[in-house]
């Protein structure tokens, strides 16, 4: 057999233009989470074309889907995204905030990128299984809604991945990196408060204002924040006011609460807390509230194991290569940043000060510190041993969830990061595909790192519907 990582870096190639096609159209759609509807088509259907079978629907969820190709162990998943955020329309590859539709959504944390940098992956992994007779089974996971809801979650408590070996997947962002740190659980929650309208000149004292109890709340939970762990992180959205008109009291008002801390059993407890809360604000203002459990995300568990071997393809392969003009518009795209969110970018790594772009594939060192930030990846990894990488697709400071990434991961700078992790993530499986011995040790590692405990789902027995937020 050839050298595998430089075929792979061949058969990637080879489907650029396509590749790229597939991420600018997702990047077009930008559908929110649970909405996917078309991005999960496209991406369904390019796995057909390139031999897979794809059962769509899965978990009770229209947008998720699975597509498999070969057969036996080992069984890889390789974990794809596609969801993008409201408010953030951009123009791509522009340097100034530009809105292509007003008040539009955009792919501000670069999900376009990474669930097209996770089929290539795919596509060429089955390419070399093809052309070498390797055994295993490859999946694509069509995961929805990552930002908000969490469509792993469900498809983690639905059994979908209990039969998979390992996993893999990555995240744009300003670095060449292996993610090996832990991040936050967290969970969601919606109250909703009832009360009653009246004219608030003529007869306020008839009504019981529901956006009070919003209110609140809201200032219980400030209180709140100073009596639980400083990693802890508790932030709200007022999803409905109850109307525009100041002379009527709002007889209904609603608020959305992400609840976070770096263990699950410490989020529940935060999260009972702010239920009790919620509830006082009921009482004082005489209003009815009806709690919904939206989601809840399990803390991330890396693994050393398989982020060893992702470490070595990704210094094999290098880095992405950028030209004289992609430097320019990064530079342009930083011109427009603050110092501390330069300085931020920088994340210690002196190698990288003054430079526009990453150039460089950064040491592989466990965190010891906690991301401030959650995602439904941690679900997969308390089943399945799992590793994940950056890759650089932005200028060095650009924030996710910001009309800058929104611009870039629209650019030719975000199409190199993401065919160059499709690289990182098929050289990984491919490795460790035939490596049994890797396998064993990683699933060995997990259980460690579990240190007795094992997922159970924080969902109510009976929520068998995700939320869809407009």
């Amino acid at each position: 057999m050839e050298n595998e990582v430089e075929r792979i870096d061949q058969l990637i190639e080879e489907k650029r233009d396509k590749l790229i096609e597939v991420s600018n159209q997702l990047w077009e759609y930008a559908e929110t989470g649970f909405e996917e509807w078309k991005s999960a088509d496209l991406i369904s259907k390019v796995l057909e074309d390139e031999g897979f079978q794809v059962e769509r629907g899965i978990s009770g969820i229209e947008t998720a889907f699975v597509g498999s190709y070969g057969s036996g162990n080992p069984v890889v998943a390789i974990l794809g995204e596609f969801d993008a955020l409201t408010g953030l329309s951009q123009k791509a590859g522009s340097t100034k905030k530009e809105e292509v539709v007003k008040n539009g959504n955009g792919h501000g944390c670069g999900h376009n990128l990474l669930g097209t940098g996770s089929l290539a992956a795919a596509i060429a992994l089955r390419q070399l299984m093809e052309e070498n007779n390797l055994p295993g089974t490859i999946r694509y996971y069509g995961c929805p809604g990552e930002e908000i809801g969490g469509g792993k979650i469900f498809m983690v408590r639905e059994g979908v991945f209990d039969d998979v070996d390992f996993a893999l997947t990555w995240h744009p962002e300003a670095h060449n990196k292996i993610w090996s740190s832990r991040t936050l659980a967290c969970y969601e929650v919606n109250f909703r408060f009832t009360g009653k309208s009246s004219h608030a000149a003529a007869s306020p004292y008839l009504g019981r204002s529901a956006l009070d109890a919003v209110e609140l709340t809201s200032v219980g939970v400030n209180y709140l924040r100073e009596h639980i762990i400083p990693e802890a992180r508790v932030h709200y959205a007022i999803t409905n006011t109850g109307g525009v008109s100041p002379n009527v009291v709002q007889s209904e008002a609603e608020v959305l609460y992400f609840v976070r801390a770096p263990e699950v059993k410490q989020t529940h407890e935060i999260y009972e807390r702010v239920c009790d809360i919620a509830r006082g604000a009921a009482l004082m203002t005489g209003t009815e509230l009806e709690i919904g459990f939206d989601s809840a995300m399990f803390n991330y568990i890396p693994n050393t194991t398989l982020e060893a071997v992702m470490q070595e393809k990704y210094v094999e392969l290098g880095v992405p290569e950028f030209d004289e003009k992609e430097i320019q518009l990064a530079k342009e795209i930083r011109d427009t940043l603050t110092d501390a969110e330069k300085e931020f970018g920088l994340q210690n790594v002196k190698e990288l000060k003054g430079k526009e772009l990453a150039d460089i594939v950064e040491p592989h060192v466990e965190d010891k510190e906690v991301m401030p930030g959650s995602t439904d990846v941690g679900d997969v990894s308390w089943i399945v041993p799992t590793a994940q990488c950056y890759a650089a697709c932005a200028a060095i400071g650009t924030s996710l969830h910001s009309w800058q990434m929104v611009s870039q991961g629209g650019s030719s700078i975000g199409h190199k990061g993401m065919l160059h992790a499709g690289k990182v993530i098929a050289a990984t499986a491919a490795e460790v595909m035939k490596r049994p011995d890797i396998i064993q040790k990683a699933k060995e590692e997990l259980l460690e790192r579990l240190d007795g405990e094992s997922y159970v789902s924080p969902l109510p027995e009976d929520y068998k519907q995700y939320r869809i937020r407009r």
